[in-house]
């Protein structure tokens, strides 16, 4: 996590587990929620993913889905390409689910900030709609790039700021009036649903997060946003 104090560090790791422990809370109607609450988009997006990546892999080349939740995205990259895929992440109720639908892949439990793993271990890397609830986005791109093989490849998918004044607007009356109280009623949790939304307010924009991966050490930063912005994906080599 960098040099910190100890109140730094202490507050970061309450933030952990807060988020940890939400996730648990929210893991039995977690893709439920996400596919209703997207109208599929969600696929759509983690599809697009894999469909970069996909003419950069080379047969068994090893993928580490870091964030992986409930396996979306691990399970794309194996079923559309020949990687050899292990997710991970640090919500146990989580890995429960992704192991169940899919028992032919490696998940592991583990801290992004913290992976397990050697340097220059893989060659890609995916983390999707996870950059966001790390303590330190700063240090979970530099861990990122330890763990990724010279001239590997990156693809970072998450939410972002949707593009047009009027259209941004009507995201953010959806974000902030409509996802807490509808994700609030089907989960059971309300303030997993108010957490999205500010969670994506404070993250940084497009330019600013490829500007802190180049500044993190990968080249060949690039971007494009989907569904107007909503959600972006970033991809980066490392040297």
């Amino acid at each position: 996590m960098g040099l910190t104090d100890p109140g730094q560090k202490s507050s970061a790791e309450d933030r952990a587990r807060r988020v940890r422990e939400m996730f648990a809370k929210i893991s039995p109607r977690y893709d439920l929620l996400n596919h209703l609450l997207s109208a599929n988009i969600d696929l759509r997006w983690r599809r697009r993913a894999v469909r970069k990546l996909k003419p950069l892999l080379t047969k068994d080349a090893r993928v580490l889905d870091v964030g992986c939740g409930t396996g979306d995205l691990s399970i794309e990259l194996f079923e559309k390409t020949a990687a050899q895929v292990t997710g991970i992440d640090f919500c146990r109720p989580m890995l429960t689910l992704a192991q169940a639908k899919a028992p032919r892949l490696a998940f592991i439990e583990g801290d992004a900030l913290r992976l397990p793993f050697a340097d220059a271990s893989f060659e890609a890397l995916t983390i999707g709609f996870a950059l966001r609830n790390l303590a330190s986005v700063e240090d979970g791109l530099g861990e990122l790039l330890r763990v990724l093989k010279p001239n590997g490849v990156v693809a970072i998918l998450e939410f972002s700021q949707p593009v047009g004044g009027l259209f941004r607007r009507l995201v953010g009356f959806y974000n902030r009036c409509l996802l807490p109280r509808i994700g609030g009623l089907l989960s059971g949790s309300r303030g997993a649903y108010e957490y999205l939304p500010d969670s994506i307010l404070k993250f940084p924009n497009q330019e600013t997060l490829a500007g802190m991966m180049r500044a993190a050490g990968f080249e060949d930063v690039r971007f494009e946003n989907l569904s107007g912005g909503i959600a972006a994906l970033h991809t980066g080599r490392r040297r």
